[in-house]
């Protein structure tokens, strides 16, 4: 994994602009501490780079060239497919390399294939390819958003970086006095996270998943997305020959992502997803390692289920326990790698098991993907227990929302006929669902009751009319949650200890048999389990005890911490973080008080408010620099080491 810094200049200052491109490089280098390179390309472009060395260590640095300094290319991620392109590229044009690695086929790729070559890469990426005889840039990022890209545009040409941090010495301080978009913040508040392409800061977006661009000088981006996830189930009357496509399609998935040069581990958890990933693997590598997560607080550690699975498999295990004081010595710095604020607490755990795996190896296979995919997440089961209300005729249905008004708040049956007689797409936008309309209102200090979620996710509902309730979900999912929170989790805490995450369920390949699978096989009427199909394909790969056991996915007691070794902490940060600016911070304390009387579970609404003042405190409050591990520790401004 790396980290990339692309200046395309207006005014052909390129040159000029050299020093300070290399310093914001800089704030990239926890993502690529091997190799660093910068090029100017005639007063066009510079390109700079951060490389941590997976394959072709000791050749493939970049920025790289091809076709005698035609191109430039800088690019984060693998292909994993790249051997079987090179061989086609040698046999079909006579293409010649210099190195063994993947960029240089990817931008050979480009060179004869143009813009469709990103169509034909399999794997994780983010890319900016300069062609200086078009003088232009083609940029990419691969179709389910596993890498990160974002832009920025000013007067003196566009930037674009792997992370956001990297772009802020470049954004404008006239743009807006405190650089805060208030409209991501809203999002951010109902869905943990900032909704892609925007970010919290005006003036900088992310180039979306499956989407590419391309920039001449003087311009700005011009996107255009070229791939699109299709679901089609199909009915099927033979579901054994289904389950044996998902294992083999599975299993040559980790086969490919088991190449590297560097060491290759995996971690962990107590569910089927890592679990069938970890068993693949193994047959791969006889001496693999794993790593896992435990907590001392019972019901939420998955150690114990974990423990067994490896010594099944016989794989080797390095649990990390993670403790309240842990938590809330590594926040600063988890929140500065996250760039925007993400609240959730598995960010914590998951920063942990990415330090220990760093210890042993580069490289780290994980299951994240798989619940999108194929259907792992309980509120996925809601349609089918609706049903009794929402296949009623519409004017049934207006009755009875009519009915679920008149009954008491708290009286059961309420909530069940409300949620019935809303529509997927007005009742569904993602997984986190805590902080309400109600409770927005009374935290926002300009709170506008138009922005909704529907924001993000009408575009999304009106490209899948035509599928059923469940597939539904599943698409809103894969479009924001998973590049929101998961993808984000996944990439910033392992590039914070510069260990490269692989995902081999987020593939074309897997997503195209999961997309087939009907309803009934995803998620069966008369049953509670989730992910059906993945677990009938797998029931011989995983253990006995994993294969149907619900996935805890590396969960942490902030219920029970922010009622005792994390209440005065939380008190602190809401008692001295300059978002008050924004927040009614005094309604956050009453729910803290509230939460800590046992009274109402606040946990996950009061997560979400202190992530934010960690994060605003820091990206808006002082010069931007990486925090210590101790949360005394809080710079970041949009303008500190700003070009010029």
């Amino acid at each position: 994994m790396c980290g990339l810094l692309t200046f395309v200049s207006a005014d052909a200052s390129a040159p000029a602009r050299r020093a300070a491109v290399a310093r914001a490089l800089e704030r990239l280098h926890h993502r690529g501490p091997d190799a660093g390179g910068l090029v100017v390309v005639d007063d066009d472009a510079v390109l700079g780079f951060k490389r941590l060395s997976i394959i072709d260590v000791a050749h493939s640095d970049q920025p790289l060239t091809y076709a005698d300094g035609r191109y430039a290319i800088t690019f984060n991620g693998e292909v994993y497919n790249y051997l079987e392109l090179r061989k086609e590229l040698v046999r079909e044009y006579g293409a010649r390399f210099a190195t063994e690695g993947d960029a240089e086929v990817v931008v050979a790729a480009y060179h004869h294939w143009g813009a469709a070559a990103v169509q034909r890469l399999r794997g994780m990426f983010a890319l900016v390819i300069w062609d200086r005889e078009q003088r232009r840039a083609f940029g990419a990022r691969d179709p389910f958003g596993i890498k990160p890209l974002y832009h920025l545009t000013t007067a003196d040409g566009t930037y674009v970086a792997s992370e956001k941090k990297a772009l802020l010495p470049f954004l404008a301080a006239s743009r807006d006095p405190a650089g805060l978009d208030e409209t991501s913040l809203s999002h951010y508040l109902t869905l943990q996270y900032v909704p892609e392409p925007a970010s919290m800061h005006h003036g900088i977006a992310r180039l979306g998943p499956g989407r590419m661009f391309t920039l001449e000088p003087g311009g700005a981006p011009q996107v255009e997305r070229y791939h699109r996830p299709q679901w089609r189930p199909t009915p099927t009357d033979d579901p054994e020959a289904l389950y044996r496509r998902i294992r083999q399609t599975l299993r040559d998935s980790v086969r490919l992502h088991m190449r590297s040069d560097v060491p290759v581990g995996a971690f962990l958890s107590s569910g089927i997803d890592s679990t069938a990933v970890v068993a693949f693997a193994r047959e791969f590598n006889a001496d693999l390692h794993t790593f896992t997560a435990a907590l001392d607080v019972p019901g939420y550690s998955e150690l114990e289920a974990a423990q067994r699975s490896a010594e099944h498999l016989g794989v080797t295990m390095h649990p990390v326990t993670v403790t309240a004081q842990m938590m809330m010595d590594a926040l600063p710095r988890i929140v500065w790698h996250l760039d925007d604020p993400v609240a959730d607490p598995a960010l914590v755990p998951l920063y942990y098991v990415a330090a220990t795996a760093r210890e042993h190896v580069t490289v780290a296979l994980s299951g994240e993907g798989a619940d999108e995919l194929f259907a792992g997440y309980p509120i996925y089961r809601e349609p089918l227990s609706l049903r009794p209300v929402s296949a009623l005729p519409p004017p049934l249905r207006r009755g009875l929302r009519a009915v679920s008004r008149a009954i008491p708040e708290g009286v059961k049956g309420r909530g069940y006929l409300q949620r019935g007689t809303t529509d997927i797409e007005e009742r569904y936008y993602g997984n986190a669902r805590e902080v309400d309309a109600h409770t927005k209102r009374r935290l926002l200090r300009r709170y506008d009751p138009d922005l909704t979620h529907a924001e993000v996710t009408g575009p999304i509902y009106a490209a899948c009319a035509d599928l059923g309730d469940v597939e539904k979900m599943q698409y809103v999912d894969l479009e924001t949650w998973l590049p929101g929170d998961i993808l984000v989790k996944a990439d910033r805490m392992s590039m914070a200890h510069s260990l490269e995450v692989r995902v081999p369920f987020l593939t074309q390949e897997m997503f195209a048999v999961a997309a087939s699978v009907p309803t009934e096989l995803k998620l069966p009427p008369r049953s509670t389990v989730t992910k059906y199909a993945l677990r009938r394909a797998l029931a011989d790969v995983v253990p006995p005890h994993i294969v149907s056991r619900p996935k805890l996915g590396f969960p942490t007691p902030i219920r029970v911490w922010l009622r005792s070794e994390m209440y005065d902490w939380a008190l602190d940060i809401l008692g001295g973080s300059g978002a008050d600016a924004l927040l009614d911070l005094n309604y956050a304390r009453w729910l803290l008080e509230e939460h800590r009387r046992g009274a109402a579970d606040h946990s996950r609404k009061l997560w979400t408010v202190l992530i934010f003042c960690l994060w605003y405190d820091m990206f808006l409050g002082r010069p931007l620099a990486q925090p210590s591990a101790r949360a005394g520790s809080l710079p970041v401004s949009p303008t500190s080491g700003a070009a010029g």
